[in-house]
């Protein structure tokens, strides 16, 4: 066991306001498996990227051995999987590959097949193999859950649960809670490392907010009081000294004032001390505004209707023939593995011209709102997005400081966003759509934990009819109504 020291690290990005981090002082043994959490834009990944050194900064970062970051740059997509997991770990052997292979799910004639070709979730699980192969680094592991199942979210945290250290960034609860023994918490105020899970982290964090508050309660009353306390006593002070002018021992007078002016100051000072531990309480409770959503009501009570559906890609088939109905008000959460056609529904039902055989019904002037789980081509600034998307500057603005984002960043450019805040951006977009249907893929993909709880309370409080992908479990069993499972087709004899 070894540990890894980080002292008085100072950065930030140029061009912007604030520094992310000033004067980070950690410690942390080289052997914990940590789950790092924090509000989108806290500075994760910058994390990360600094102890891989990516980054110029102010301060040190003391560690026994390099860093390696997840996820890789690949050169050369286009060739085949086991050569190029031969250069990421050089020195790993045939059978080493294919033992972290198969504990990922893996079979092992994926290294055969080129990198292009494969799943989101397989390419995943491929470059996390590669990761633990190489023994002498540290591991990174930025957001590995995207793109996967919820099956493949379980596989993925029951590998990590066996191996040694790293620092994990990801906002999935259930996956946190499985593989992490330790929290590293970005907080307002700073830096939080604590042992034990982020559902342990969590309540501690409730618990510390509610005590907090009810102490706030307190230090206000104690304020009203000593302030009311202060001015009477004050006030008598003043009509004492008034009252020397006639008085036969005005000595005695000015003693009685004085006394009183100090026993004022004195309650005006332990004023002073409330308000400042008042000030100091609360700091590190993220708050959220609740976020109000109009849906649109059709007149209509089935919104979509397929019978024996099917999407091919290239001439094949998905899915098995699929039936579907969404009626109004329902909130219809779509299962399947990775590639198993998910997504292709939704573009399909958002109208893009997919090679499709069977019957899919919508109602005339069904308004719908969509959500991509795409990011790339996110450019320029907000008021270009919101005009090439119909949506009200104001409004999208609005739905954006409720989700977290600092004013600081309304007129920065797109680019410059994280892929939480981007996420944020078409987030908001389809917010500021009302619609008939929301069709939403992987809503939940970098968006941090609090920003999910209330996109939760959205949901649940104004219950617009959604059709989604999301592989968030805590998510779903809350939100969904019902599932429907996408099932393999049937394989040609």
């Amino acid at each position: 066991m070894a540990q890894i020291t980080i002292e008085a690290l100072t950065f930030g990005y140029e061009g912007s306001a604030e520094n992310v981090f000033e004067q980070l002082s950690l410690q942390f043994d080289t052997d914990w498996r940590i789950g790092l959490v924090g509000r989108n834009g806290r500075g994760k990944t910058t994390l990360l990227r600094l102890l891989q050194g990516g980054l110029a900064h102010r301060g040190r970062i003391l560690s026994p051995m390099p860093f390696v970051r997840f996820p890789y740059e690949m050169e050369d997509p286009s060739l085949a999987t086991g050569p190029l997991l031969e250069g990421l770990c050089p020195g790993a052997e045939g059978w080493q590959l294919q033992r972290e292979l198969s504990l990922l799910g893996l079979a092992p004639d994926i290294l055969g097949r080129p990198f292009s070709t494969l799943s989101g979730g397989e390419r995943t699980r491929v470059l996390l193999s590669a990761l633990f192969l190489r023994e002498d680094h540290f591991p990174l592991i930025d957001e590995p859950t995207n793109h996967l199942d919820i099956e493949g979210r379980a596989l993925l945290g029951d590998y990590l649960r066996g191996k040694p250290g790293f620092l994990l960034v990801s906002h999935d609860r259930a996956f946190l809670d499985r593989c992490t023994d330790h929290t590293l918490a970005l907080n307002n105020t700073g830096p939080e490392l604590v042992r034990g899970s982020y559902s342990r982290w969590a309540e501690n964090a409730r618990r510390r907010e509610l005590q907090q508050r009810e102490r706030d309660r307190q230090l206000r009353r104690d304020i009203a009081r000593l302030g009311e306390a202060a001015g009477r006593t004050a006030d008598w002070s003043d009509r004492v000294e008034r009252s020397k002018a006639g008085a036969a021992d005005k000595g005695y007078v000015g003693h009685k004032a004085a006394k009183m002016m100090k026993r004022a100051k004195a309650t005006e000072a332990r004023r002073d001390r409330a308000v400042e531990e008042k000030r100091a309480l609360l700091q590190d409770v993220e708050t959220a505004e609740p976020i109000r959503l109009n849906p649109l009501r059709h007149h209509e009570r089935l919104l979509v209707e397929a019978r024996a559906l099917v999407i091919s890609h290239g001439g094949r088939p998905v899915f098995a023939p699929l039936d579907l109905r969404v009626e109004r008000g329902e909130r219809v959460a779509l299962r399947g593995a990775n590639g198993s056609g998910k997504s292709s529904l939704l573009k399909l039902l958002a109208g893009e011209p997919l090679a499709h055989e069977g019957l899919l019904r919508s109602p005339a002037n069904l308004v719908l709102s969509t959500l991509p789980q795409e990011l790339q081509g996110l450019c320029g600034p907000l008021r270009d997005y919101a005009a090439q998307q119909g949506a009200d500057l104001t409004l999208l603005l609005q739905f954006l400081k409720k989700l977290g984002l600092p004013r600081s960043q309304f007129d920065l450019d797109l680019s410059t966003f994280s892929e939480g805040q981007k996420k944020k951006v078409l987030l908001a977009a389809s917010l500021c759509r009302p619609a008939h249907l929301y069709l939403w893929d992987e809503p939940l993909n970098y968006i941090d934990l609090l920003s999910r709880l209330q996109i939760e309370e959205l949901i649940l409080a104004h219950a617009p009819t959604l059709l989604f992908v999301e592989h968030d479990r805590a998510f779903c069993d809350r939100v969904a109504t019902r599932t429907v499972a996408l099932q393999p087709p049937a394989q040609p004899r």
